[in-house]
C-alpha cells in the first residue's frame, strides 16, 4: 500500500510541475487567466481562447512545461547515485517514482498523447510553425 501512496504522491507533484510551468510562462506572456482543479488533474486556464491562439509564445507557453520536466527527470536520474547515501526509504521511493514518472509522463504526451487527446503538442506545433512529426516521432524510437 505505501508504494502506491508514493507513485501517487510522485504523480502530483509531477502535475504541479508541469501545470506550474504552464502558469509561470503564460504569466510571463500576460495569458494567465486561472488554475482549475478537476478530479482528473489540474489545469491551466488562459485568457486567449484555443481557436485565436497564434505566435511563438504559445509555443514556449505549451513546451516549456515537457522541457522542465524531462529535464528534472533526466538531472534526478544523471544524480541518482548521489543520492545512494540518503538512507531515507521515504525519499528513496518517492525519488525513484519522481525519475520514472517525469522521464517518462510529457514522453508519452507528446507522443501517444496526441493521438489520444491532443495535449500540448498542439500549441508546440502552431506556435514555433513545426511539423508535428518532428516533435513526436523521437519518442517513438
Amino acid at each position: 500500500m505505501r508504494k502506491y501512496l508514493y507513485f501517487v504522491l510522485a504523480l502530483i507533484i509531477f502535475a504541479i510541475i508541469h501545470e506550474g510551468t504552464h502558469a509561470f510562462v503564460s504569466v510571463a506572456f500576460d495569458e494567465y487567466q486561472t488554475f482549475v482543479v478537476h478530479p482528473y488533474g489540474l489545469e491551466v486556464i488562459f485568457k486567449t481562447p484555443v481557436a485565436e491562439r497564434e505566435g511563438i509564445k504559445w509555443g514556449f507557453i505549451s513546451g516549456m512545461s515537457n522541457v522542465v520536466t524531462l529535464l528534472l527527470g533526466y538531472l534526478l536520474f544523471l544524480f541518482r547515485t548521489k543520492m545512494k547515501p540518503v538512507r531515507n526509504p521515504i525519499i528513496n521511493a518517492l525519488g525513484y517514482w519522481m525519475i520514472v514518472i517525469l522521464m517518462l509522463a510529457d514522453a508519452f504526451n507528446l507522443s501517444i498523447g496526441p493521438f489520444i487527446y491532443g495535449g500540448d503538442i498542439n500549441g508546440i506545433v502552431e506556435g514555433f510553425g513545426i511539423n508535428r512529426y518532428v516533435i513526436f516521432s523521437p519518442y517513438f524510437s
